[in-house]
Parts: structure tokens; C-alpha cells; sequence
């Protein structure tokens, strides 16, 4: 525990409202109860009680604040109440008799209901003391353990924070080689298309790199990158190539790992359209459980299909592990293969776990 946890404010030296609230709701029926054993006005009664009643939570309150160091808080406020509960029944006796307090106790059985008056302060002073202290003690160990929790739980988003940037920056150069390796090839080959590839693969670099490292990155602005990504292999193979990308508006403004659907994307063109003599096509989109609020994405393509001895890739693994790092371990991907040939990838998640 930290020293921020275990800092707590010194006690005030006056009483709080909620103390003055339960001390009233106390008195009131005690004040009741004694007006209809002794047949005194209840007024008179209410009076005296009350002052006493106050008093006690005066000295209470103030104990904790004005206790000598060599004296623990608990003794304080205890020896408090011992020491006002006879004044405080004795100031009740003068406010209500004045000077003529003294011909008052003449009365044996007066003075026997003040004795007992004195012991019922001392009692119930004692009493309440010991459960208010009670009820603080439960209440700092509450704000502790919840001081305790909130710093844990900072932590850990921390560390899936600096996980998740970690794995990120694997991903980036895997991405970028892998498309300027698709811009080489048409340079070797001397297509005619090299040239406006190049230029709008440009234009696309100079769009993505500033979201790439984008800690609130979202799922609108990576449909938008796979957009722009497959409009960017469509023109280096217009006749193999074809697409579409669902726009998903109630799920854009989602948090969403960057490049995480664009990993997708570029295996599906390179492994399952590439290697096929007749292209395929490829279908990006997802929904939301409205019950649940589950969410699922998806990534089909009608390519070549999956190679029997295929092995997840560093970007298939690193992106499972990404997933995790957001969204807690109930996020997973899916493989499937699609009849009669390509391959379904899923991303399964729900926002705001973990």
C-alpha cells in the first residue's frame, strides 16, 4: 500500500452533521421515555438530555483533535466521555434551576434521578462512542481496500497500456514490408501501374503512420485504413481483386487496437488472393449482440484457402495477444475455412471488459 493509501486527514475538532443527526435521533426517543417514567414535561426533559447529549459529542469530536501524542485516539475520546458525562449532567441541572440548583438536589429523590441521569449519560456516552469508533475504523478499512483496488487496477491498465504498444510495434514493420514488397514486385515486373501504386500507396502512408501509434485509435478510423488499403491493392490487380468494407457507424466510435483489421486484410490479399490465377474477393464487416454487447468482426476471403501444414504468423498471433491485452482474456480469434474455398477470420470481444 502506498503512502497516498494510508494518509488519512487528521479528525476535526468539531462534530459532523451526520454525528449531530444520529446524537438528535438518540435523544429524541431516550428524552421520550423518561418524560413518561417520571411524569416530567417532556420539554424539560427533551432540555436536559439534549445539552447532555451535546456535550458529550463535543467533547467526542474534540478529543480527536486536540488528544495529546502519547495518548491513542481511543483513550482520548473514551476518557473524554468519562470526564464531561458528571459536568455535563451537572450544567443540565443549572441551566434548567439557576442559582436555585443547590435547594434542588435537597430532595433525595431528585438528586437519586440525577445520579441516575449521570450514570445513563455515562452509559450510553460510552456505548455510542465505542460504535461510532467502531463504524470509522470499518469505514477506513473500506476506503483502504478500495484505495488498494483502484491502485491495482491502475496497474494493470498500465501494464496492458505498455503491452499492448509493445506488441503494436512488432506489427508496424511486418505491415509496411509486406506492402512495399506488393510495390516491388510491380516495379520488377514493369507493369504500367507501378507508377500510380507507388503514389497512392504514398498517399496512404502519409494517411496511416500518424494513427498507427494512436492510443485512441477506433474502430471507425481502422475501416477507413482498410478501405483505403484494398482500394490500393484493387488497383494493382483490378481484375483479381474485389471488396467491400461495412461502414459499421454504431460500432466507429468503438476503441479499437490500430491495425488490428488491417492485419487481417493484408493476409487475406496475401495468402489467400496473390497465390490464386483467379483473385477472389474479400468482405469486411461485423455487428453487435444488443443483449449482450458482444461484438464480432469479420474478415472473408474467397482465396486459395488455408494450406494444410499453415501455421499462425507473427501477425495472427501478435494480433490474439493484442485483442487479449484490451479487452481481457475472453477476447479470441476464430479461424474458418469457407466452402468451396477461403478462409472467415473473427475477432470476438466485449468492449469494456476486461
Amino acid at each position: 500500500m502506498t503512502a497516498a493509501a494510508i494518509t488519512r486527514p487528521a479528525p476535526a475538532l468539531l462534530p459532523t452533521r451526520r454525528q449531530a443527526l444520529v446524537v438528535a435521533a438518540i435523544v429524541l426517543p431516550l428524552s421520550w421515555l423518561l418524560h413518561k417514567a417520571s411524569g416530567t414535561a417532556f420539554l424539560a426533559v427533551l432540555a436536559r438530555i439534549g445539552f447532555v447529549g451535546g456535550c458529550l459529542l463535543l467533547a467526542y469530536s474534540a478529543a480527536g483533535a486536540l488528544r495529546p501524542r502519547w495518548l491513542s485516539l481511543r483513550a482520548a475520546r473514551l476518557l473524554a466521555i468519562i470526564v464531561m458525562a458528571p459536568f455535563a449532567s451537572l450544567g443540565s441541572a443549572v441551566l434548567t434551576q439557576g442559582w436555585g440548583v443547590l435547594t434542588y438536589f435537597n430532595d433525595v429523590q431528585i438528586l437519586t434521578g440525577h445520579i441516575m441521569m449521570m450514570g445513563l449519560a455515562l452509559l450510553f456516552g460510552l456505548t455510542m462512542s465505542l460504535l461510532a469508533m467502531r463504524g470509522e475504523r470499518l469505514a477506513r478499512e473500506r476506503a483502504d481496500r478500495l484505495q488498494v483496488e483502484l491502485e491495482k487496477n491502475t496497474l494493470e491498465r498500465e501494464l496492458s497500456d505498455a503491452r499492448l504498444r509493445l506488441l503494436q510495434a512488432q506489427i508496424e514493420p511486418h505491415f509496411l514490408f509486406n506492402t512495399l514488397a506488393n510495390v516491388e514486385a510491380l516495379v520488377d515486373a514493369g507493369s504500367p501501374n507501378a507508377g500510380p501504386v507507388l503514389r497512392h500507396l504514398i498517399a496512404y502512408l502519409r494517411a496511416a503512420m500518424p494513427r498507427l501509434n494512436a492510443a485512441d485509435a477506433t474502430l471507425g478510423s481502422e475501416l477507413q485504413l482498410v478501405r483505403t488499403y484494398l482500394e490500393l491493392m484493387h488497383m494493382r490487380m483490378p481484375d483479381r481483386l474485389h471488396f467491400t468494407v461495412a461502414s459499421l457507424p454504431a460500432l466507429a466510435p468503438l476503441r479499437f487496437p490500430a491495425m488490428a483489421l488491417l492485419t487481417l486484410v493484408e493476409n487475406a490479399v496475401r495468402h489467400g488472393i496473390d497465390p490464386g490465377m483467379d483473385g477472389g474477393r474479400i468482405d469486411v464487416g461485423g455487428e453487435a449482440d444488443t443483449a449482450t454487447g458482444k461484438v464480432v468482426l469479420w474478415v472473408a476471403d474467397t482465396g486459395v484457402g488455408m494450406a494444410e501444414t499453415a501455421q499462425p504468423g507473427t501477425g495472427l498471433s501478435n494480433l490474439q495477444a493484442r485483442l487479449q491485452a484490451l479487452y481481457g482474456a475472453s477476447a479470441r480469434l476464430d479461424i474458418h475455412e469457407q466452402a468451396p474455398h477461403g478462409v472467415r477470420v473473427e475477432l470476438h470481444f466485449q468492449p469494456g471488459s476486461p
